[in-house]
């Protein structure tokens, strides 16, 4: 993994470019907009995009809360209007999960804060080394597998598919059995797996340190199942309704949040490796790239319609 080298500086001019794009007569949000409430569904890179955008609005004058919560849940919540945000809408895989709350207009979508994803079926080196390269290739290898396929939380979308799958006997993997726990749970089966030279397959994505800390494969022939290209993903922000019209502020800077596959892996690998603060990593990383701050708060004032906090227009060298 490649550290981002961006150059840190004593001053910037940063903060001349931010009220640049500051409109000429600042909204104010409300007061009932000062809390916002994120939903977090386990996953690490929702975890620490969660995290930036929370250090950003604390600095801005808003209280920000997180709630665990599974995928059902996390739209169900939005939909009853307990939840103002959702950083983590994997597309085309949640799809179904969305729909409903979409077609009701009870949950909005804003717009990509990630493009490049992958999400679908992998497998670690032994399976591969032994010539399981595609979905279709698993049900001839159900003995090395010992019949299972790795998953993560229960309701998840992920997991839905994988049962979808082995209730419709696709690929003949109706005899295999989905093994449910956790993000971590799963990984640290694989992990067993690799130490053990056994075989394993199970739900991996990018962006995630699993990339750079196991050697895994993905499957090929999952179109029809997780999306071409791999499962290759669309990540999106939701909100619940009327949240851009009630806090415009609020709003505009999450339409534009805009993250990347680079980011999210260092983040992701700071926080899970080295057990550190994740408020205080978004935060080393935020000064460590003025440009992407620049970018985010286009538009954007503080809460109150003040201006922007020098803690935002000015980095600093450690």
């Amino acid at each position: 993994m490649t550290r981002p080298t961006t150059p840190l500086f004593a001053t910037t001019l940063l903060a001349t470019a931010l009220f640049t794009f500051q409109p000429a007569l600042a909204a104010t949000d409300p007061e009932r907009c000062s809390t916002v409430q994120f939903a977090d569904v386990g996953w690490s890179d929702i975890t620490v995009t969660t995290a930036v955008t929370r250090h950003v609005l604390s600095e801005l004058g808003y209280v920000t809360k997180v709630k665990r919560l599974s995928v059902p849940d996390t739209y169900k919540a939005l939909g009853e209007g307990k939840i103002d945000v959702f950083l983590g809408n994997w597309m085309p895989s949640m799809e179904n999960d969305i729909r409903p709350y979409r077609e009701n207009g009870t949950v909005e979508t804003l717009g990509a804060n990630l493009v490049g994803a992958k999400y679908t079926l992998a497998v670690n080196q032994a399976a591969w080394d032994g010539g399981l390269k595609s979905f279709a290739d698993l049900a001839k290898f159900k003995e090395q597998l010992g019949g299972k396929i790795y998953g993560i939380e229960p309701g998840n979308d992920g997991n839905k598919l994988i049962g979808k799958m082995i209730k419709e006997n696709a690929f003949s993997l109706g005899d295999f059995k989905l093994v449910e726990s956790s993000e971590s749970g799963m990984l640290s089966q694989v992990k067993r797996a690799e130490h053990l030279n056994q075989w394993a397959v199970f739900l991996g994505w990018e962006p995630h340190p699993m990339n750079n800390q196991l050697n895994m494969h993905y499957l090929a022939g999952g179109d029809d199942w997780f999306g071409p290209n791999y499962g290759g993903a669309t990540v999106y922000t939701n909100v619940r309704k009327g949240l851009t019209q009630e806090c415009p502020n609020l709003g505009r800077l999450l339409k534009n949040l805009k993250f990347s596959l680079a980011m999210e892996n260092h983040l992701m690998e700071a926080i899970l490796n080295q057990s550190t603060n994740r408020r205080r990593e978004a935060k080393a990383w935020l000064k460590a790239n003025p440009d992407t701050l620049t970018a985010w708060l286009q538009g954007v004032t503080a809460r109150d319609g003040g201006p922007l906090p020098t803690a935002l227009t000015q980095v600093e060298a450690p």
